[in-house]
């Protein structure tokens, strides 16, 4: 498995944070090695010294936007209190900024031209989803806010096909969604079936519309 985090030295994480602000907002295609050299300041042949095509730069980026968010999950949650519910605040209020800042062009050119990258982002997605919604669901079955008639593995399995049929570009076009929009809506469908009625009462979930 390849390491998480693309980031070797200051010039290598300088240009992937570059690329990241410039594909995110704009899209896959509609970025150049052009534009990036020219956001940093530096040439196309440091550039490519760094990354031999933007293929590279595109899997360095999402790897280093799934580590950061993993180092974050833990640096938030280390240390404190067993809390569900603080715990799950957390991890809903990190998961947000991080869909906000996705940008549909970008899944859309993703999926279309590098396959293997948007594979990539499902793959990541679906370790982050199992590893922390796995943990604070056991930890909330624990504090009686969490349903026990259901495992928690197939809690996890209800949520990871939701995202699957529905975090993707066509289905978020054919149902006006943005990906935050989106996996918000995914949260408060299964945190509903999920929750007790305490924890329903005492969890504030995501809220979002849908255009009609």
């Amino acid at each position: 498995m390849p390491k998480l985090s693309p980031a070797t030295n200051p010039a290598r994480q300088r240009i992937v944070a570059g690329a990241r602000r410039h594909f995110f907002a704009h899209g896959f295609r509609g970025v150049t090695m052009d534009d990036v050299a020219g956001e940093l300041g530096m040439s196309k042949k440091t550039l490519y010294a760094h990354f031999p095509g933007k293929a590279d730069l595109l899997r360095a980026v999402i790897l280093d936007k799934f580590a950061g968010m993993e180092a974050d999950f833990a640096r938030r949650l280390a240390g404190r209190s067993r809390d569900f519910l603080a715990t799950l605040h957390e991890l809903l209020a990190r998961l947000h900024q991080e869909t906000e800042e996705i940008q549909p062009p970008f899944l859309r050119d993703v999926r279309r031209e590098s396959p293997e990258v948007f594979q990539l982002v499902e793959s990541r997605r679906r370790q982050v989803i199992q590893r922390w919604f796995g943990r604070i669901f056991s930890e909330g079955r624990k504090a009686g806010v969490v349903r026990a008639d259901i495992p928690t593995k197939l809690m996890i399995e209800v949520l990871l096909g939701a995202v699957q049929a529905i975090m993707n570009p066509t289905r978020l076009a054919e149902l006006g969604l943005t990906p935050k929009t989106g996996f918000a809506i995914i949260l408060n469908v299964v945190l509903e079936g999920v929750l007790t009625r305490s924890g329903k009462s005492s969890t504030l979930l995501p809220k979002a519309r849908i255009s009609s």
